[in-house]
């Protein structure tokens, strides 16, 4: 079995909350995550201070970290930076990887960026980077449980009016992640929690991509129907499927709570209950 724990826009800098983030480092300290998933968002305005702020509280969990750039991660009004060099700053923080990735007979995550310097809010999932999505996801053990990592949601949420897009290039996306016989997506971008399917069936005999998407983990930015309020995923990955804990904070007791726990079966099974 692997562990993940999903956190998403965690947004070091203004609106961060450090009891959130205390929080969320007892949640890792007591339960030991395989990996601690971050779907985008590290920052808040993608300051160098920001980042090096993020990188020491995701170093001090002592776990290893999956990361993905979010829209926040590119310099909003350093104008020259985010048009000649936008992940200046994350390379110098992260290395340089942009699109990890995990693979072994168990596990193939992917990373995928689809944030960019050409729009504020919204991403951009380019026919470059759908190549090297499928590219890596065609190499997957045969029996590996697939996941992508993605900031950007590609369903739209419910409830959140003002968030009516999607990146660019999605439904080639989810076309892409069907065939390719993904799993699980996860993700964040609009700071409300939900669930969806992906409406493209991929090959014959397998139920639609799952898709999670958690609210802000550290941020007082919470929107729609979890303003205010802070959640994030615990995944267990299993032969039959993952079980999915859905974990928000709670005031009295300071820290992250399970909510809801639902099994969702491998894509692969071919049937699924209607979200």
């Amino acid at each position: 079995m692997r562990k993940l724990l999903h956190i998403t826009d965690i947004h070091f800098g203004p609106n961060h909350l450090p009891d959130r983030a205390a929080g969320l480092a007892a949640l890792v300290s007591e339960r030991e995550p395989d990996h601690v998933v971050v779907s985008g968002d590290l920052t808040r305005r993608a300051k160098p201070s920001q980042f090096r702020a993020a990188r020491r509280w995701l170093d001090s969990l002592r776990r290893p970290v999956f990361a993905v750039p979010g829209n926040h991660d590119v310099p909003m009004y350093r104008f020259w930076e985010r048009l000649l060099v936008p992940f200046g700053a994350w390379d110098k923080h992260w290395g340089g990887e942009r699109e990890p990735s995990i693979a072994d007979s168990e596990l193939h995550m992917v990373g995928v960026n689809s944030a960019t310097n050409w729009a504020i809010v919204g991403g951009r999932l380019g026919g470059a980077t759908r190549d090297r999505c499928r590219a890596r996801f065609a190499s997957a053990a045969a029996g590996a449980y697939r996941v992508a990592v993605i900031h950007h949601n590609l369903i739209r949420p419910p409830g959140l009016d003002d968030l009516p897009y999607v990146p660019s290039g999605t439904d080639d996306t989810l076309e892409l992640l069907a065939a390719s016989g993904v799993d699980l997506v996860l993700g964040g971008h609009a700071h409300q929690s939900f669930r969806g399917r992906n409406r493209h069936p991929g090959r014959v005999g397998r139920a639609p991509t799952l898709m999670l998407y958690a609210g802000t983990a550290s941020s007082s930015r919470g929107r729609g129907a979890e303003r205010g309020q802070n959640t994030c995923h615990w995944i267990e990955i299993g032969e039959d499927g993952a079980d999915v804990g859905f974990c928000r904070w709670s005031d009295e007791v300071r820290g992250f709570v399970e909510d809801s726990r639902r099994h969702f079966g491998r894509c692969s099974a071919g049937s699924f209950e209607d979200e």
